[in-house]
C-alpha cells in the first residue's frame, strides 16, 4: 500500500510517499506528481522518501524521471530512501525509452 501526501508552501510542494512503491502504486505515484508538475511554475520540488521500504525499477524510472525534469530536491533518512535518492540523481531514462 502506498499513501501519498502533498503539502504546499508557498515556496515549494512536498511529495511524501509512504509505503511501498510497486506494481499499481507506481501508476498512481506517476499520475500525482505529473498533476502536481502541470501547477509547478518556479516553485521547487521536495520528494520525501523517508517511509518509503521499496520501490520496484518502474518507480525507480518515474523518481529519476522527476529528477531529471524538475531537480527536485530528495528527502532520505534511511539506507534503503538513501539509495533510491542517489539512484533516481544519477539515472535519466534513455531517449526514446517508454515511461509509465
Amino acid at each position: 500500500m502506498l499513501k501519498i501526501t502533498v503539502r504546499e508552501r508557498p515556496e515549494m510542494t512536498t511529495l511524501q510517499l509512504e509505503g511501498k512503491v510497486i506494481g499499481p502504486w507506481v501508476k498512481e505515484f506517476d499520475q500525482a506528481w505529473r498533476s502536481l508538475a502541470d501547477s509547478q511554475g518556479t516553485k521547487k520540488l521536495c520528494v520525501d522518501l523517508r517511509d518509503v521500504t521499496q520501490m520496484d525499477p518502474d518507480a525507480r524510472l518515474v523518481l529519476a524521471d522527476i529528477y531529471k525534469r524538475t531537480r527536485a530536491d530528495f528527502i532520505a533518512d534511511t539506507p534503503i530512501s538513501a539509495y533510491f535518492a542517489a539512484e533516481a540523481r544519477r539515472t535519466q531514462p534513455q531517449e526514446g525509452e517508454e515511461k509509465i
